[in-house]
């Protein structure tokens, strides 16, 4: 883990946070849930490479929005097998306190919807465009 992954993870337990990316004393933080914060990050044009980052679900939709965005290390209270799946795909360091099978939906009776929908990709900048069309349609629905 490194120093700013590991930063990272103390402000995420210490300030509830949801998500937080840093490098040095740059930072960006969210308390969003799901991968909200993630695609706002990427409208917004932002480029982690080299951060270090800290959330509290990570399954496989924002193992890969973190790619896209280039954090190289990250930290996940809960992590899911697909997520890790796709870190070691791409080469990306990972610590976790709690791997489960997949990550739920709200309801706790199935596959969180964002998982779903990224189930047939491993490429960052597709899922991107999938996650980006489905939180349209369930803000439509």
């Amino acid at each position: 883990m490194t120093l700013d992954t590991l930063a990272a993870k103390q402000e995420l337990e210490e300030k509830g946070y949801t998500c937080i990316v840093r490098k040095g004393e740059d930072l960006c933080f969210s308390m969003e849930h799901g991968v909200k914060p993630l695609l706002k990050w990427i409208s917004e044009g932002k480029d982690f490479s080299g951060y270090g980052g800290a959330d509290q679900v990570i399954g496989k939709a924002a193992a890969l929005l973190y790619i896209y965005l280039g954090v190289r290390d990250i930290y996940g209270q809960v992590i899911s097998d697909q997520a890790i799946r796709v870190f070691e795909e791409h080469g990306v360091t990972y610590t976790y306190a709690e791997r489960v099978p997949y990550i739920i939906n709200r309801r706790k009776d199935g596959l969180c919807p964002m998982e779903q929908t990224v189930l047939g990709t491993s490429d960052p900048e597709e899922a991107v465009e999938l996650l980006r069309n489905k939180v349209k349609s369930m803000m439509i629905g």
